[in-house]
Formats: structure tokens, C-alpha cells, sequence
């Protein structure tokens, strides 16, 4: 028999401790302490991620405590998202809750080189806080 794999489903009541990377489309109805890299990520009302996403397209409708980086996102109306959220495009729903910077970006800086997630946005903070004029008075 000849199955097409849809994407994954991280169900509810599961919890996930460590980084997640799929090809295609993740469902997640559970827990997720870790980063997350996919195609497609959709984040169900009750489900929680703690640590970065990456994805072209982002769904949430859950909580998100962490940085977010894709070419379409959208926070629903039961959204809870704690971070920056660097994007093409972004919608929020009445309702949604979003504590954090919105950064519109250029769609090359969108996916990068597969590396941490949290990890590469700390780097580029870093780098443009070493690029920004220092006040010789104040020193």
C-alpha cells in the first residue's frame, strides 16, 4: 500500500525536550522545549514552544516563548507569543497576544545555514550592538 506522508503531528500530551527538524509540515498539539526548524509549522491552541522556530510558513495559535523567523507568519486570535518575530509578512488576529519586535526582512535573509536558531539571532544582536556608535562622553 502507497502512503504520502502529509507531515508530523507532535501530539497533545507529548513533550519534547531538544530541537526538532522535519522536512515538510509540523503539527504541534503537545510541548516542545527546543528549537524548531520545518516547511510549514502550525502551533494548535494548546500546545507550547519553548525555544526558537523556523519555518516558511508559521501558524500559531498557541504559545511561543522564543525568537520566530519565517516568510509568512500568522498569530490567530488564541496566539500567546513571547519574541521577535523576523518576517516577510506578518498577520495578527484580533485577540493574539505578541510581546517583542517585528522585523521585516528581505526574503534571502529569511533561511540561513542550518544552525541554532536561538544561537545565530544572539550572534547577529551581538554583531550589530559592536556596529553601533559609542558616546566617548559617556564613557
Amino acid at each position: 500500500m502507497l502512503f504520502r506522508r502529509r507531515g508530523t503531528i507532535i501530539a497533545e500530551g507529548l513533550k519534547i525536550t531538544g530541537s526538532v527538524a522535519a522536512e515538510g509540515m509540523v503539527q504541534v498539539n503537545g510541548q516542545i522545549d527546543g528549537d524548531v526548524h520545518c516547511t510549514s509549522l502550525f502551533i494548535s491552541p494548546k500546545a507550547s514552544i519553548h525555544g526558537g522556530v523556523e519555518a516558511e510558513r508559521v501558524v500559531v495559535n498557541g504559545r511561543v516563548e522564543g525568537p520566530i523567523r519565517g516568510s509568512e507568519v500568522v498569530l490567530k486570535s488564541r496566539a500567546h507569543v513571547v519574541g521577535d518575530i523576523q518576517h516577510q509578512r506578518l498577520a495578527i488576529e484580533p485577540g493574539a497576544y505578541f510581546e517583542g519586535r517585528s522585523v521585516q526582512t528581505s526574503p534571502s535573509n529569511v533561511r540561513k545555514a542550518p544552525e541554532k536558531l536561538t544561537t545565530r539571532l544572539r550572534k547577529e544582536m551581538a554583531f550589530k550592538a559592536t556596529r553601533e556608535p559609542v558616546d566617548a562622553s559617556v564613557a
